[in-house]
């Protein structure tokens, strides 16, 4: 029985839940915009890399390398605590959104440009023997087929990024961890923190299944082909 209370308590949980609930929200919308911004920045980034002038293909692959190797805890405190002393001020959720992405579009960008160089490089000389500039190329021909083949490490990216707003509670930014915690210090009982992982493994289980069907059927695509 004290396993239950002290983890497992019932009435702790309902009274924190209203504000972990608020948390869930915050945190959701924290990971959605890190990973839609993420996601544009990483494209943006690999067709620098591919296509771009030398001076700025060696920048892309820079930045790729240093935020690939930064850890995200060290990034978001630098942003928060940091910029204000060169006059840049940002709230905990644009630092949080800030670092998240800087970091998800790094690793997205390798993503994107490995998928675009598994492209066979005869698609692109057969589009520009049928006339198609580069860009109606990228658009029509090439980035259909590369999204197929990036799919599946690029939706476990977008799981990690939402694994990763936990971090955003060391800016005091009110997300489920932070509220989980502040109900479970007034509550000085642990079930909030229980709860808000129970709370992580409904939103993130869904993720890691589609990652798992999303393999399945390119694997029976391909068998098919």
């Amino acid at each position: 029985m004290e396993l239950l209370d002290t983890f497992f308590n019932w009435d702790v949980f309902v009274d924190a839940f209203p504000l972990m609930l608020r948390g869930l929200g915050v945190t959701v919308l924290l990971g959605v915009v890190s990973i839609i911004l993420g996601l544009v920045g990483g494209l943006l980034l690999a067709m620098l890399r591919l296509y771009g002038y030398a001076p700025i293909r060696w920048f892309s692959r820079a930045y790729i390398d240093v935020m690939r190797s930064i850890p995200l805890l060290v990034l978001l405190v630098l942003i928060y605590y940091a910029l204000p002393f060169v006059g840049i001020r940002l709230s905990s959720f644009a630092a949080a959104a800030a670092a998240l992405s800087l970091v998800s579009c790094a690793y997205s960008a390798e993503i994107f440009r490995s998928g675009i160089e598994a492209i066979p490089r005869g698609q692109f000389e057969a589009s520009a023997s049928q006339g198609m500039s580069f860009f109606n190329t990228m658009r029509d021909v090439i980035l259909p087929q590369a999204m197929r083949i990036v799919m599946p490490p690029m939706t476990s990216n977008c799981i990690n990024v939402m694994k990763d707003t936990a971090l955003a509670s060391v800016v005091a930014m009110p997300d489920l961890l932070k509220q989980a915690t502040q109900a479970q210090a007034l509550s000085a009982n642990p079930t909030p923190l229980v709860g808000a992982a129970v709370m992580y493994l409904l939103l993130l289980l869904p993720m890691v299944q589609l990652v798992s069907w999303v393999e399945r059927r390119n694997a029976a695509g391909g068998k098919r082909a």
